[in-house]
């Protein structure tokens, strides 16, 4: 039986487009709007990374840790996000969801426990960004047996051997990132050489659905939309900030963004 991560690229295929997947973090800036906040991308995106929120997150840049932070300070624990994945899944059962976030919450709850709870809240696959293969070979067969994808990470300083073994051990989707940052930085390389970058990954295998994050915002979407998904973050996080600031609904003003970064892939 296919995974809906994988229903989901396949029906962009068809379309003839890149998916977009959007990153917010869990219980920004509350439980409620967080869950609000998720079933308005939903209309749009095709893919939801959800971030549980760390105190250290070390791959973040300053919009997604701004996020993390609200969330925190509201008091959001691993069991509300669940909750929040479980209440979101029951609106709408059919997007996929990734969690994305580190181990030491895994490690916490405990690996066998926490997917657990993956799997009886809906979560359809995993980023856990600071547990890199082959360490990472264990916990990816654990959430294989859960039917949950654990999603491998690519970076443009992985050899081209590490990189056959890793998208060899993979599953239904790989993340490149798409340079060496945090998230949410501007683009130090242009779009042009990410896709050369990009395509050389493809050819390894070109059944693999292979996203690209980091750096994309709605000036350079457009550029990149060749690939198989794009992933939208710190973009997000930062309209939710300014709206706060500006007392106006995060939930409203992300329907409009995410609406007009759809339309610069079609």
């Amino acid at each position: 039986m296919k995974s809906k991560i994988c229903l989901a690229f396949e029906r962009c295929k068809k379309e003839g487009r890149a998916a977009l997947i959007t990153y917010t973090v869990a219980g920004d800036n509350s439980k409620k709007n967080s869950l609000e906040i998720l079933k308005t991308l939903s209309k749009h995106a095709d893919i939801l990374e959800f971030g549980f929120p760390h105190n250290t997150p070390i791959a973040d840049g300053g919009q997604i840790q701004e996020s993390s932070h609200r969330a925190l300070k509201n008091g959001i624990k691993l069991k509300d996000v669940f909750q929040i994945v479980k209440k979101f899944k029951k609106f709408k059962s059919d997007k996929p969801l990734i969690l994305m976030g580190y181990y030491n919450l895994v490690f916490q709850c405990g690996e066998n426990n926490f997917l657990i709870n993956c799997q009886k809240s809906g979560v359809d696959g995993l980023i856990i960004v600071d547990l890199p293969w082959p360490e990472n070979k264990s916990f990816a067969k654990k959430c294989k047996k859960k039917s949950i994808n654990f999603i491998q990470l690519l970076s443009p300083t992985t050899s081209k051997d590490r990189m056959k073994k890793i998208i060899m051990d993979s599953h239904d989707m790989i993340y490149y990132i798409s340079m060496l940052s945090t998230t949410g930085g501007k683009l130090k390389v242009s779009p042009k050489k990410i896709l050369q970058n990009y395509n050389k990954i493809k050819r390894i295998n070109p059944k693999k659905n292979l996203v690209i994050g980091f750096g994309i915002t709605n000036k350079t979407i457009s550029s990149l939309k060749s690939a198989n998904g794009l992933v939208i973050g710190s973009m997000l996080c930062k309209t939710i900030t300014n709206s706060l600031r500006m007392r106006q609904n995060p939930v409203t003003k992300l329907d409009k963004v995410v609406y007009n970064l759809k339309n610069k892939i079609l």
